[in-house]
């Protein structure tokens, strides 16, 4: 029987994880929940957080029927993991120990970068990630990148050129401490549609960990489940999604972010 996977996100921007989910978990069931309402969660407290990151994994829970929970924000899953963990009865992953674990595993000098939301950077927890795992990490805010990929300018010099600034602060201040990095971890889930501007901007060799990527094939290991598919397979699952506000965005921003249509998106209240 076709295991159903529960995804969760602030916004609309976990979706690039839902995309790589499909991919590696190709017979699974998904619901994916945005909590669109109350977004950007990088504002709130982390109590806030929490309350709300615990409302949404018990209705994909509850309602949906998920058994194991994918939490696709990394506001979420660097101040609410436990929160979730402890709301639920289900095993529940989220983004930024899978993003560390491969960034362990692609650096040979043991010195990574990370560029994420101001949130996130501001929690530390790609730091505290990578150093569990003997990672020296430098993470830096970056954001003008998440409305540059909403506003659909994947290909844009103006972002070409604000991504190669970002990363020249980030490598000057790595060379300052000392550091020589050589690989770069996406720890927001807008940065994939970035990816091949990100790419053109690092210094060559240095490896692009895709924090969707990684945590979709953790899912996948965790899961048990059979190899992902080839390009041209299309996943047999369902996919449903859920939005706590603005569905016509959902369905109109969401679907370049799933890389295929959304389907019909249903709103949900999940209180204030």
């Amino acid at each position: 029987m076709s295991p159903t996977i529960g995804v969760f996100d602030s916004g609309f921007g976990g979706l690039t994880v839902l995309r790589a989910l499909l991919r590696n978990l190709p017979q699974a069931n998904f619901a994916f929940l945005g909590d669109t309402a109350r977004l950007p969660y990088g504002s709130k407290s982390r109590r806030t957080i929490a309350r709300y990151a615990a409302e949404s994994a018990q209705f994909l829970v509850r309602e949906q029927g998920a058994e194991f929970l994918v939490i696709a924000c990394n506001t979420a899953s660097a101040l609410a993991l436990d929160a979730i963990q402890a709301a639920v009865p289900v095993p529940v992953l989220g983004v930024i120990e899978p993003g560390a674990a491969s960034a362990r595993a692609a650096s040979v000098t043991g010195d990574v970068l990370v560029i994420a939301t101001a949130a996130t950077v501001e929690s530390r927890a790609y730091t505290a990630a990578c150093q569990a795992r003997g990672l020296r990490a430098l993470e830096k805010a970056c954001p003008l990148l998440v409305p540059f990929a909403e506003e659909g300018w994947t290909d844009h010099p103006v972002t070409a050129e604000v991504i190669r600034i970002y990363l020249s602060e980030l490598l000057g201040e790595a060379a300052d401490r000392g550091l020589q990095p050589d690989t770069l971890v996406l720890g927001c889930t807008h940065y994939p549609l970035l990816r091949p501007l990100i790419e053109n901007a690092v210094p060559y060799g240095m490896k692009v960990i895709d924090s969707a990527e990684a945590t979709a094939a953790a899912a996948a290991r965790m899961l048990g489940q059979i190899p992902p598919l080839s390009e041209s397979d299309p996943p047999t699952g369902q996919v449903s999604c859920f939005a706590t506000d603005s569905v016509e965005k959902f369905e109109r921003l969401g679907s370049r972010f799933l890389d295929r249509p959304t389907g019909p998106v249903q709103l949900v209240d999940l209180g204030g």
